[in-house]
């Protein structure tokens, strides 16, 4: 699939200030989608907030070194945002994943837009630039800069890069293809260098995420052979280990590293009542269409979903489905 830009060329030559926002516990994407995106508008002229519904998570935090990412209610207010003339939404559109920010892109009374590589999608009555071939929004987000004709900078790539490396699990998912390669080799002639990215991101991990990993690893059960795997945190794992929501990322990949596995799902205990699912297949297998079931989206090979239930509720309904589907 290839997007036609020119319409958001003309989105931004005719608007002037700018709100960029992306889903709650931003990952890499989104982070680093955003803040590109930002220097990209600003070196057009033009003004940008970066506002997210909640605060970057600490174990990414390095890459907003000058605290660009705004949260709502706290450094940004709605009122100043619906001032703005465009809103630009990256790495999602789905209502449910904005959190707070929801109520602004629904109040937003200027001109939305969407740049995302979902598949699943909520009608936020906005210019839609979507790709879902696409491994990370991050790419989606070199080919605007390169149809804008924006020089690609070091402080560009760099975002860009840890988007798309972390998307692909580090390029080793089967959504990288020729294309991501083509993309990485001009974000490296940028400046950006492989090994200072992947150390910031792999080799400067907190004790208590470690320790909290052990938890993890505790809790694993296989089923159907192996073919299914499944491990749950608890908040008695957070607690006891000071490890936060955020410490959990990458976590259910360890799953898919045993032999025979075909699908590993997280179940994350959080705090207001709610279990978040993370599920990944490295089969043919659509995992996609079990999170649909219970009101979640995302990928074929990665989806998740956010469950109105208690961990042992959420646990049983979604690997019930899971075996049923399965067997």
């Amino acid at each position: 699939m290839t997007i036609d830009w020119q319409p958001l060329q003309k989105i931004i030559t005719n608007h002037d200030s700018f709100v960029l926002t992306s889903h709650c516990r931003a990952d890499c994407d989104a982070v680093g989608s955003e803040l590109a995106l930002a220097r990209i508008l600003e070196s057009l002229g033009k003004q940008v907030r970066i506002v997210n519904g909640d605060a970057v998570p600490e174990h990414i935090r390095f890459l907003d070194a000058e605290n660009r990412v705004c949260e709502l209610g706290k450094s940004a207010t709605q009122q100043e945002l619906l001032e703005l003339d465009c809103l630009i939404v990256v790495d999602t559109s789905a209502w449910g994943q904005l959190g707070p920010m929801a109520d602004v892109v629904r109040d937003f009374p200027g001109t939305r837009v969407v740049v995302d590589h979902h598949v699943s999608q909520d009608d936020m009555e906005a210019e839609v630039f979507k790709d879902s071939a696409a491994e990370a929004t991050g790419r989606l987000i070199l080919e605007l800069c390169e149809a804008l004709a924006v020089p690609l900078t070091k402080p560009i790539a760099l975002p860009l890069f840890t988007a798309i490396a972390t998307d692909t699990g580090w390029f080793r998912f089967s959504s990288v293809t020729e294309k991501t390669f083509l993309a990485l080799a001009k974000l490296v002639a940028a400046g950006v260098n492989p090994p200072e990215v992947f150390s910031a991101l792999f080799e400067q991990h907190s004790l208590p995420r470690l320790y909290l990993r052990g938890r993890i690893l505790e809790h694993v059960v296989a089923d159907l052979g192996g073919r299914l795997m499944s491990t749950t945190v608890t908040r008695e794992d957070f607690a006891e280990t000071g490890a936060n929501t955020t410490d959990t990322e990458d976590a259910i990949n360890t799953l898919l590293t045993v032999a025979g596995a075909e699908v590993a799902v997280l179940f994350v205990e959080l705090p207001e009542g709610k279990t978040k699912v993370s599920l990944r297949s490295r089969s043919d297998f659509d995992v996609r269409a079990i999170a649909a079931q219970f009101g979640g989206g995302g990928h074929r090979a990665a989806a998740g979903v956010s469950f109105e239930g208690d961990l042992q509720t959420t646990r049983k309904a979604v690997l019930d489905a899971l075996r049923a589907a399965m067997e």
